[in-house]
């Protein structure tokens, strides 16, 4: 998914070749997902953008748009695979191992446009997945950080960074209770912060990203603060061009996985990958230790306290536990009824071991939009448990009509005939 830097990268070209630039032509195709899911339409998109001006482009973590001569301006999202691409520039941030064959309009566009002044230039915004996000603000230029989904969203760790202070930062990790990566990924608490920025800013600053996000020092929090300036603003300044990253980060060896030689630094360690909030981690374990609590390793007591800070699900599950009915077998009664005329005692029911918890945040990378990454994958499971429900039901269907069938035909005495008389064994004389 494109995060701080990638965007950054965008809003650079857009600053290059189309800032300043008269919109002349503008195609589009309907996307009900892509544009229908924040209310607009390709048709309002055309519409809104032919003939107008283009003032400047501008960011705020994951989010881009433009300023127009006049309202509504386009505000966009990438979503996991989204791209902009453009006719006489190469965006590209990495080279793709399998060379694709160049055509324009390029595949999977929503929207081209096209430039009046010369020279030409044609802007297409792509997206493989229809994860992306496409709107029109009716608002102010200067007011569209004021607007949804915008205000909603945390600060920039590079435009906003006199607001995310070490004293900022330490306010928000005590007054929550979740691991440090889940809080950083968390688009209310800071903008722009994806998964590889995330494991770059813990591994910086020494930290385990499972690890309780109240249980740092303030030493650590220091660690913590400056990384997450440091790695955002080398990410956006080097346009996530990761041959430009230094050589110590991590990101220039996490993808090395299966390769010779690869899945380490050149230093010997070795890059783990675990699970946390949801998303595939890269960590060096001999350099980011816990030193606090982690959510596999809370005891009863915490687990216990735990629940009023973030255990509204775990409590509502307990509590449908307790209301669901056990299920009852045939023999269960009998069972129970033999054992106590024989003067059994019940065996005693062996303790529950309590298992290493799994962390359960689940982190949204836009809280204006929590399911729109999986929302397509969720329809379509959906539709295949629908459609095997209704098979399945069917089939029970003709099973029992079935059986009935033979019932009725077995419920018939085998010396009667069809009318219910009595076949006689004799032959009748003629």
């Amino acid at each position: 998914m494109p995060e701080i830097g990638e965007v950054a990268r965008i809003v650079h070209y857009l600053k290059k070749h189309l800032v300043g630039k008269t919109i002349a032509a503008v195609k589009t195709q309907e996307d009900d997902i892509v544009y229908g899911k924040v209310g607009t339409s390709a048709t309002a998109f055309k519409k809104a953008m032919t003939g107008k001006k283009v003032l400047d482009a501008r960011q705020q973590g994951k989010y881009f748009w433009l300023v127009m001569s006049s309202p509504p301006h386009p505000l966009m999202h990438f979503g996991m695979t989204g791209w902009m691409k453009f006719s006489n520039d190469d965006t590209s941030y990495y080279k793709p191992t399998k060379q694709e064959e160049e055509q324009w309009p390029p595949k999977f566009w929503k929207f081209v446009l096209e430039t009046a002044e010369e020279p030409k230039c044609e802007v297409a915004f792509v997206d493989a997945r229809r994860l992306a996000r496409i709107r029109l603000v009716d608002a102010e230029g200067d007011k569209m950080r004021l607007t949804t989904p915008l205000k909603e969203n945390g600060p920039d760790p590079v435009i906003d960074r006199d607001t995310i202070t070490l004293e900022w930062l330490s306010r928000k990790m005590r007054s929550k209770r979740v691991p440090v990566k889940a809080l950083l990924l968390d688009q209310a608490n800071i903008s722009g912060v994806g998964n590889w920025v995330a494991d770059e800013v813990l591994y910086q600053a020494k930290i385990h990203p499972e690890q309780y996000s109240n249980t740092f020092s303030d030493d650590q929090m220091k660690q913590l603060h400056n990384s997450l300036i440091g790695v955002c603003k080398i990410a956006v300044d080097t346009l996530a061009d990761s041959s430009q990253f230094p050589e110590n980060w991590l990101m220039r060896y996490r993808w090395s996985k299966g390769k010779k030689e690869g899945g380490k630094l050149p230093s010997g360690e070795k890059i783990q990958f675990l699970k946390v909030a949801g998303r595939t981690s890269a960590i060096i374990p001999s350099v980011q230790k816990k030193t606090g609590q982690v959510a596999g390793d809370v005891s009863a007591d915490v687990e216990d306290s735990q629940e009023d800070v973030d255990g509204a699900d775990s409590a509502s599950e307990e509590e449908a536990s307790k209301k669901k009915p056990a299920r009852r077998t045939k023999n269960s009664g009998k069972a129970k009824t033999n054992g106590a005329q024989a003067g059994k005692e019940p065996k005693p029911s062996k303790p529950v071991k309590r298992g290493r918890g799994k962390p359960q945040a689940q982190v949204e990378d836009e809280i204006d939009e929590p399911d729109h990454e999986k929302e397509d994958d969720v329809e379509e499971e959906q539709g295949r448990k629908r459609r095997k429900t209704a098979a399945a039901a069917s089939k029970s269907s003709k099973k029992s009509a079935k059986d009935n069938a033979l019932k009725e035909e077995s419920a018939v005495p085998k010396d009667e005939d069809h009318l219910g008389r009595r076949r006689s064994t004799r032959i009748s004389k003629a």
